[in-house]
């Protein structure tokens, strides 16, 4: 009888929530426009990415501040936006849009983060998203069916792996190389099925009021639910043993690196990663730095403002303890700049360890936040500028993901527990991607030009000795460390790609202290706190959510859900959500509902 009043109780709630969110969408198919064409004249896309703050650039009467214009900052603001918000973001690099932003060098251009996205097909969810937050603006151009290459082993002893993306050309893909572990296969797309359907579930215990979350958890019903929860504290090796012994086809479910062994990692996130690219993969046309032009307008519109070269120093209390305001640095001076809300998209460990004062960071509720995560592993980048277009080079939109070994538990533990001296000749794992040869306006935007980027990852205690000096002044023996790594990179590039050799016109590294200076992110993480097995644990997913301890002090991005383009925009929603006091999924989803509708009227 009990169990039946709580789900009685828990029917009321939701029914409750369901009609309080009626009162008006933010989100219509209205909105959404026709791409217009690329603006490619430089002092206009300076004036929306690379507007500086000033005092007088300050809207007034803000509704909301948010620190930072990554995915989620901006995703969160342009909802807000579209409620009728106004809404002020302020970025301390010089341009905006995190790690969507790109930057040009020797006439070659690169991005930072953004290599490829799913789940854009039409009316895909992903899709809608994006469609609302930039009113239609964004156009993505399809990669190749073979959008991804596997590479595992070294020399003779290497074998080529092909990923294709199709409803059903993605499993067929994977049995014709793998013939002798179809069940394997089919189990685990099934359960790969399995957790993109419920996935719904792990979002709601970030939306619902936390006390409730945590009676769920603590009482076990949590688990009755949905057995997503048990699927996300489950090691992603565990489940693969239970599949196959094939270490090959391991390494194949396991391929999309975030610098955690999958050992550590959550079978879930694993999985939602490959399913991710599962209908297909996407590239913005134009560069990633089209995400942000895009957003932006629609942010000022409703008579906000994003602001580029305001590092904020401090979030503003005021005397019961409530966010009211930042502190951003301009020169010498600090100005005060007050909203009766604030959102960090800063991360949680610059929230709460650097921008709140310290009688807030002392607080309980705030160190159990903190202690329930730690930071993620930090990336090095190599940036290859080639002479020749993508055709005169044989080079394809395709990715390529390289290990030298299929067991990739051990080569992890091993990489990590490296010394610095010992990296460069040690280097397990890589990807290659060229951006170039996926946008195809690259070409009439840089004549003549390809770039290739190669990633691999990195600790941030392998650059510690040099944190404190100057961005592009950080001495020889940085110079000549970061480039002992990149020529290695570059090395085994051009293994594969011989015909690259002779072409390469410019070279540049990134390290984890890049994407510190750059990024904000304090130990050069790549995807904020570290996605390992605690992190998944129900407890910490429903405490980890946009809501803090601090009233009116909320948190975007990739923290507040997972890694990624994806999970950063759906940590912007969550914390919009939070913001309104609504579920802004509902919304979205019957508008999906709707689109779907009239493709199906268009088609009949």
């Amino acid at each position: 009888m009990w169990l039946l009043l709580i789900l009685a109780g828990c029917v009321l709630f939701a029914s409750l929530t369901y009609f309080k969110i009626f009162k008006g969408s933010p989100f219509s198919k209205d909105s959404v426009r026709q791409p217009k064409s690329l603006v490619l004249d430089q002092k206009a896309r300076d004036k929306v990415l690379k507007h500086g703050f000033a005092t007088d650039r300050i809207p007034v009467n803000l509704d909301a501040i948010v620190i930072g214009s990554g995915i989620g900052g901006l995703t969160a603001a342009a909802v807000l936006s579209k409620a009728g918000k106004r809404v002020l973001v302020l970025e301390q690099h010089e341009q905006a849009g995190g790690c969507c932003h790109t930057f040009v060098d020797k006439g070659f251009e690169f991005d930072v983060g953004v290599h490829y996205l799913g789940q854009l097909h039409e009316n895909g969810m992903l899709r809608v998203i994006l469609d609302q937050i930039s009113e239609g603006q964004l156009d993505f151009v399809p990669l190749e069916q073979h959008y991804d290459t596997i590479i595992i082993g070294e020399k003779e002893d290497t074998r080529l792996y092909h990923m294709y993306s199709g409803k059903t050309e993605f499993a067929e893909a994977l049995r014709r190389q793998f013939p002798e572990e179809t069940q394997a296969i089919d189990k685990f797309m099934k359960l790969m099925k399995h957790v993109a359907q419920k996935v719904h579930f792990y979002a709601m215990l970030k939306i619902v009021p936390l006390w409730m979350s945590m009676f769920l958890i603590q009482t076990g019903l949590v688990y009755w639910i949905s057995s997503i929860f048990k699927l996300a504290i489950t090691s992603h090796t565990d489940i693969l043993n239970q599949l196959t012994q094939n270490k090959d086809l391991h390494t194949v479910f396991s391929y999309l690196f975030y610098g955690v062994a999958p050992k550590d990692c959550s079978f879930v996130i694993n999985t939602l990663q490959l399913h991710h690219y599962k209908r297909g993969a996407w590239y913005p046309r134009g560069g990633a730095s089209e995400i942000a032009f895009n957003i932006i307008p629609v942010i000022q519109k409703a008579g906000g403002a994003v602001l580029v070269r305001a590092p904020v120093k401090r979030i503003l209390v005021n005397k019961d303890g409530s966010a009211c305001g930042v502190a951003v640095k301009k020169g010498q001076e600090e100005v005060n700049v007050y909203a009766p809300v604030v959102i960090s998209n800063a991360g949680i460990f610059n929230t709460f360890e650097k921008f709140l004062p310290p009688e807030l960071q002392a607080k309980p509720e705030i160190q159990s936040r903190l202690s329930m995560v730690k930071s993620g592993m930090g990336s090095f980048l190599v940036f290859v500028g080639l002479d020749g277009t993508k055709e005169e080079l044989g080079i394809k939109s395709t990715n390529f993901w390289m290990y030298k070994h299929n067991n990739l538990d051990e080569m992890m533990a091993r990489y990590s527990s490296l010394s610095k001296e010992e990296v460069a000749d040690n280097i397990p794992m890589m990807f290659i991607t060229f951006p170039s040869a996926k946008d195809p306006t690259f070409n009439s935007r840089h004549p003549g030009k390809s770039c290739m980027t190669l990633l691999t990852m990195a600790r941030y205690e392998w650059f510690e000795e040099w944190q404190d000096s100057q961005v592009k002044k950080r001495g020889d023996d940085y110079e000549s460390y970061k480039m002992s790594i990149a020529n290695v990179l570059i090395g085994w590039a051009t293994e594969i790609f011989p015909q690259l050799k002779d072409k390469i016109e410019f070279v540049e590294a990134a390290t984890p202290l890049s994407n510190q200076y750059y990024l904000g992110a304090p130990r050069g993480e790549m995807y904020g706190a570290e996605h390992d097995l605690e992190r998944f644990r129900t407890d910490v997913v429903a405490t980890m959510r946009s809501q803090t301890p601090i009233k009116n002090l909320y948190l975007s991005g990739q923290d507040v859900f997972c890694n990624g383009v994806a999970g950063a925009l759906h940590g912007g929603l969550l914390c919009a959500s939070a913001v309104l006091n609504c579920n802004l999924y509902i919304y979205l989803f019957l508008l999906k509902k709707q689109l779907k509708r009239e493709r199906a009227r268009k088609q009949a």
